[in-house]
């Protein structure tokens, strides 16, 4: 039964898990329209009936109607919180040459995987079928993205100077972009997908009308090519890494916004990784808690976190807002080349040059399961929006699907 008020008609409720909240359906002028309200904070100790009359007092659409509603996926955001699941080999996957990166489209359906073969190809996550080879680069396919949250789209970045846009259903090529002088090595789309962002060793970043195929923009200004790029979540601002920056002293690995855009965080081969306001561009905070190269960093889908990975072969755990260590993850024989977080935050995968990926307790920083199975170094690595799926790409040719036992 819908409520009514203020003149606004409640329809649903719907729980996010990526970044903790709720998303409100409504009517109001007989458009559908949707509010989203921010669980930041919750944790697995949280009272769900304190927090539901906390989120009364300022969200009228909650009425008494919609309490228990609203309790149940409270209820379902900490349960995912605390859950820490154990994956099984599901899928192994091969190219000619090694991978170079792999990622999943928004619903965790597909998958795609780039490779020193000069192919992308797109993958069915649940059946482990190969769906399509997209074929038409000259080198290697260095850099590759969905445009999430649509998923009709694929970017491929490669070595032959040129990006390609295809559609992610047929496997057409839709555009070829050119105007890079050198190897393109990252790539982007903002998030409405109007745009797609690449960055080269010829030390410029270009931008891309996605619908014409057609450059708008190019960004000059750096001495070194750009290693990494990345929009932040509204699309208005991009920041990219390179091999030289005024932000830090040497070679920035990569670099990320963090949910609500208000800082940034860069990982260097400096040994350290910084903290940035993305609005004035001060440095708020260095973390320095390696003593080799960081080679990747992230935020967790609240802000709160850092991980940073490191090539002295351990991973580390920050607050954003206090910028103390909250945990060390030790264990890995090999450099760490890829870190990142479990939608549900509570579990950090890392990807290493020792032929494992391991799954870790952010709490505690313990090892909770290695995932064993290539032959040679892992340095690309990822979840499935809901958490219970996982992809590895190694250099020895191989892209593996791990499953979550519970989901068996």
């Amino acid at each position: 039964m819908n409520s009514n008020v203020c003149g606004l008609n409640f329809i649903n409720c719907i729980s996010v898990f990526c970044i903790l909240g709720i998303i409100l359906e409504y009517k109001q002028g007989g458009s559908i329209k949707t509010k989203s309200i921010d669980l930041l904070d919750l944790t697995s100790d949280t009272d769900p009936e304190e927090l539901v009359v906390e989120i009364q007092h300022s969200e009228p659409l909650i009425t008494q109607s919609r309490v228990e509603q609203v309790k149940e996926l409270i209820h379902r955001l900490q349960q995912k919180q605390a859950h820490n699941r154990s994956f099984f080999l599901q899928q192994v996957h091969v190219h000619l040459l090694p991978l170079t990166n792999v990622g999943f489209n928004k619903s965790g359906s597909r998958f795609i995987t780039g490779s020193y073969d000069r192919r992308c190809r797109v993958w069915d996550t649940s059946s482990g079928q190969q769906l399509l080879s997209l074929e038409g680069h000259t080198n290697i396919v260095a850099a590759v993205a969905f445009n999430i949250p649509y998923g009709d789209k694929i970017a491929t970045g490669s070595f032959d100077r040129t990006c390609k846009l295809w559609c992610a259903q047929t496997g057409s090529c839709l555009h070829t972009l050119r105007g890079h002088l050198a190897e393109i090595r990252c790539l982007a789309f903002n998030p409405q997908s109007t745009l797609v962002a690449t960055g080269s060793t010829d030390a410029s970043a270009k931008l891309w009308n996605v619908k014409r195929g057609k450059e708008v923009a190019t960004l000059k200004g750096h001495s070194a090519e750009i290693l990494s790029l990345c929009f932040n979540s509204v699309g208005s601002q991009l920041v990219t890494g390179v091999a030289t920056f005024i932000i830090t002293i040497r070679e920035i690995s990569n670099a990320q916004f963090n949910w609500d855009c208000s800082l940034i965080v860069s990982g260097s081969l400096d040994n350290t990784c910084k903290l940035w306001e993305a609005v004035s561009g001060r440095c708020v905070a260095t973390l320095a808690a390696h003593t080799e190269e960081v080679l990747d960093v992230c935020f967790d889908s609240t802000g709160q976190l850092v991980a940073i990975a490191s090539a002295d072969g351990t991973a580390s755990v920050f607050n954003a807002a206090t910028y103390e260590c909250m945990a060390r993850l030790e264990g890995h024989e090999g450099e760490i080349s890829k870190i990142c977080f479990s939608p549900q935050g509570n579990t950090i995968l890392t990807a290493s040059s020792d032929k494992t990926a391991r799954l870790w307790d952010v709490q505690t920083g313990g090892c909770l399961q290695i995932l064993t199975g290539h032959t040679l170094e892992i340095f690309s690595c990822a979840f499935n929006y809901e958490g219970d799926t996982i992809i590895t790409g190694s250099a020895d040719n191989t892209c593996q699907i791990w499953r979550c036992k519970d989901e068996a």
